[in-house]
């Protein structure tokens, strides 16, 4: 028997079909080992030694291969083909030698780009070694990630209250979101006044031509400047006379754009089909571990983490077979398209991210995969098919015009575009971020002389406009262009910027949160070396060599280690004073916009003497007065560039509080403040009595966001619970609130959460029944609990039915034996029944998860052990466990 060892359950399924019954596929189910989250797992001392454990699930894998391989002719390695993979493998190799059960057996490595029996068969016959560059590579980048994260981000939690984590490329990430913001406050816009004339042909044929030029000299787009201008060039035009100068055609082509990489697959899903790119990764990665089709499980794509360009001869030959079959020979070109990556050193060369099999259309495929799967399929078969395709003909057309006015003349422009054939432009479009269309409309037929008639001229005013925010599509395009990180990590930096609260999307736009200023301020001020770009892109470039055996990896640590050590020592007797003095400096203008009267930004509006700047509480920054205690004027720290916003007050002397207005009823004061648990609003103030009554709050239901909230909105949140409707067999009230779990409503002691779609201020009767009712119906026990959730369907080997909730403790999915908790990378709401199947069964088989076992979730451990040691009196509280700096 030999035993192969994936990465996923599914894949293992797959590949134990097509390599038969001397074979056993076992998988990974990923890493099974990581560094421990503690000070001391990398220790620089001990020429960064490093101190792996197995993770939670580790442990039990390890003990599951290390039985499969007792005996066993062989062990194959078959983890996924790029660097993660080759790290996975080694550590399987680590962990059970330190078994002791791999004395004597022979170890392969395998690789193979798509899940299909040809790609594994003939990944089988080209076994290799373990490549120990690849691996060197990967203990590189841990070990920098960790020795970042855990000496960076205390750093930060000592001197920048409300800051949670640094990274290598997380930081750097950030500090671009932040600078293209900055660039957007900083900006003055410019007025302009395009001139336009609608001019017609002898034939009476209409079109559009601009002003370029006049007597003699050429007029740029932003030269005409005031509308006094714009109306000289229009009074002239309207009493001119208008001839064609010349006519220039001119014959061009557009080439397709080449496969898909992983960062040009996450543009163009945002940009096309609105997935963010760690969906993108996550559907990607269902296809390409393969759906049921015909019986058997296929893989769709070949592997989605790449920087290749590149297709095989065979995947090369079946496109241009279907491309002759499908749009006919026309479209196929004469030579097979090649493409070479742009990237100094492409991960591993491999293929780019393409369909296994190019017949297989998408609208055959769209019955068997949900709808995210179809779209993202269909993406990735269009962009593969139209890159070898037949390259676009157009003609571009220039029309040079005069106009005559006494002894004046004034030049004008006529641009057109006709597509002769459309080639590769019949299937695909290459969509673009924060860039204007730039195909022209058709000119009429003109030639050197033709007089031409006016219409109308008309004259715009416009104003230039800043550089737009980062969408997540052309972030990653910004980051690739840069070098910094890896194509691969993108999805993961970006959620992790979002999770930390340092960027938010508003607008499909990236927006700096006022935290993430203040981590970004603080480490330009204090490490700036290390969120600079070329830095960071040197870096890369150096785990680069690293993996193609060119340096040492131990030495870049080294070298990383002398000055990152340094720099992080340097801080250890910076004052709170000093770090508020840089803030202050570096965020002035964002925090103290310019004012339209002049006057100093930076006077208190309340004692008129103080001079207001930035300070740090315990829940994070805000703005005071220097005045204080005299004076208790603080505001949040957030202006938006917008003069007058946030400007909200409070004579509390509390930070991050915005006066909202007066509730008509109680007269009382209504605020929006910064808690602990996050933003609330409240009616009035505490009482300085112990006894006193607290004063009552509303949470802000998820989607609400803290600039949105008004004092109407505030008024329906503090006036919750509401009735909305009358349960209909007992005629009791139905109550819409939100509790510590969020939205809900209520029947006596029967609670059901509120959907994604669901406004706890807006909900209606109907649904609130059908909610109430459902849980009802599934055994409501008189605490908040989950809807009846999204059912998903049938498993067909346990012939159980699956279902995706929202628990206690966050989402999680059943089969009504068994619960198991959804990973934070997985979303509810995309979900899918295959990865459904596959938790379950995890969880199954670690032998965790059953109805009544609080959800599988896990039980604290050493209990029993702990039970014998400890005294009959109160346990001592546990020394919370560093957190981890996310890179």
């Amino acid at each position: 028997m030999k035993v192969v060892v994936v990465e996923s359950p599914a894949k293992a399924k797959t590949i134990n079909k097509y390599l038969g019954k001397d074979y056993e596929v076992l998988a990974s189910f990923g890493h099974i080992r990581d560094l421990p989250p503690k000070d001391g797992s990398v220790d620089p001392e001990a020429d960064f030694a490093m101190l792996w454990e197995l993770q939670d699930k580790g442990s039990q894998r390890v003990s599951e291969i290390a039985k499969a391989v007792k005996g066993a002719e062989k062990l194959i390695l078959a983890t996924d083909p790029d660097r993660e993979g080759e790290a996975i493998s080694w550590h399987v190799v680590e962990a059970l030698t330190a078994k002791k059960v791999l004395k004597g057996i022979p170890i392969e490595r395998v690789t193979f780009n798509a899940i299909t029996k040809s790609s594994v068969d003939a990944a089988m016959r080209k076994p290799r070694q373990i490549d120990q560059a690849l691996v060197d590579a990967y203990l590189a980048r841990r070990a920098l990630d960790y020795l970042v994260g855990f000496n960076l981000s205390p750093v930060l939690w000592r001197k920048l209250p409300g800051a949670k984590s640094a990274g290598r490329v997380q930081s750097v990430a950030l500090r671009l979101v932040v600078e293209r913001e900055m660039e957007i406050e900083r900006f003055k816009p410019r007025e302009y006044w395009s001139i336009v004339a609608t001019l017609a042909t002898a034939e009476g044929a209409v079109f559009e031509a601009r002003l370029t030029g006049a007597d003699g000299k050429r007029i740029q787009r932003l030269d005409v400047g005031t509308g006094e201008e714009a109306a000289r060039f229009k009074k002239d035009l309207e009493l001119a006379t208008f001839a064609v100068a010349s006519v220039e055609a001119k014959p061009a082509k557009r080439h397709p754009a080449p496969p898909f990489t992983t960062s040009t697959l996450q543009q163009e899903a945002s940009r096309k089909l609105g997935m963010a790119p760690a969906q993108t990764m996550r559907v990607a990665q269902r296809l390409y571990e393969g759906v049921d089709i015909g019986g058997e499980t296929v893989g769709l794509i070949t592997y989605m983490r790449t920087d290749g360009v590149d297709m095989a001869p065979e995947a090369i030959r079946d496109a241009r077979s279907v491309i002759g079959k499908e749009y006919g020979d026309r479209y196929v070109p004469d030579v097979p398209r090649k493409y070479s990556v742009k990237a100094k050193n492409a991960q591993e060369a491999h293929e780019a991210v393409r369909p296994t099999d190019m017949g297989r259309l998408p609208k055959q495929v769209a019955r068997m995969l949900d709808p995210e799967q179809a779209r993202l399929y269909e993406l990735i078969w269009i962009r593969t098919v139209a890159s070898q395709m037949e390259s676009a003909e157009l003609e571009r057309t220039t029309v040079d015009i005069t106009a005559k006015v006494g002894p004046r003349t004034i030049e004008l422009r006529a641009t057109g575009q006709v597509v002769k054939f459309d080639g590769f432009l019949t299937l695909y479009q290459e969509g673009k971020d924060d860039e204007e269309d730039e195909e022209g409309k058709r000119l009429p037929p003109m030639k050197a002389g033709d007089p031409l008639k006016r219409e109308r001229i008309a004259s715009t005013q416009h104003f230039t406009e800043p550089p737009p925010r980062y969408s997540e599509a052309s972030l990653v395009k910004r980051m690739e262009e840069l070098g910094i990180g890896r194509p691969s990590t993108y999805a993961a930096v970006l959620q992790t910027l979002r999770d930390r609260e340092y960027v938010k999307i508003e607008k499909k736009r990236l927006q700096p949160e006022d935290k993430g200023r203040l981590v970004t301020g603080f480490l330009e001020s204090f490490f700036k070396r290390y969120v600079e770009y070329d830095f960071t892109a040197d870096l890369e470039e150096q785990l680069d060599r690293v993996s193609n055996a060119e340096i040492d990896w131990r030495q870049v640590l080294r070298d990383f280690w002398r000055e990152f050590s340094a720099a992080i020592d340097g801080t250890k007797e910076l004052r709170v004073a000093e770090v508020l003095e840089a803030l202050n400096e570096l965020l002035g203008p964002h925090i103290f916009p310019e004012k339209a009267d002049g006057s100093n930004p930076r006077v208190c509006p309340t004692c008129g003497t103080g001079q207001l700047s930035l300070k740090l509480g315990k829940y994070g920054a805000f703005i005071g007065c220097s005045n204080y205690p005299e004076c208790k004027y603080t505001r949040q720290l957030a202006t938006s560039g917008v003069e007058g916003e946030g400007e909200g007050t409070s004579e509390g002397g509390q930070p991050g509080v915005r006066v909202l207005g007066e509730d008509p009823k109680t007269g009382l004061q209504v605020t929006l403040r910064d808690g602990r648990f996050g933003t609330f609003v409240q009616l009035g103030e505490q009482a300085a009595e112990k006894d006193a009554e607290k004063p009552k709050r509303s949470s802000l239901p998820r989607g609400l966001s803290s600039g949105d909230v008004t004092l109407e909105i505030a008024l329906k949140l503090l006036a919750l619970p509401r009735e909305v409707a009358k349960h209909p067999e007992t005629g009791e009230p139905i109550l819409a609130s939100i509790g510590r779990y969020g939205p809900y409503v209520q029947h006596g002691r029967t609670y059901a959460n509120l959907g994604k779609d669901d406004d706890v201020l807006e909900i209606g009767g109907n649904r609130a029944i059908d909610l109430i009712v459902a849980k009802e119906q599934g055994g409501g026990r008189g605490r908040p609990s989950s809807d009846p959730g999204r059912a998903l369907g049938k498993d067909e080997a346990s012939g159980r039915d699956l279902v995706v909730k929202a628990g206690k403790y966050g989402p999680y999915v059943s089969d009504g034996e068994v619960n198991a908790t959804l990973p934070k990378t997985m979303s509810s709401d995309s979900l899918t029944l295959a990865q459904a199947i596959d938790l379950v069964n995890a969880k199954r088989a670690s032998g965790g998860g059953k109805k009544g076992s609080a959800r599988g979730r896990k039980a604290p451990a050493k209990t029993a052990a702990a039970a014998k040691k400890a005294p009959a009196k109160k346990a001592a509280a546990k020394k919370p466990a560093a957190k981890k700096g996310a890179s």
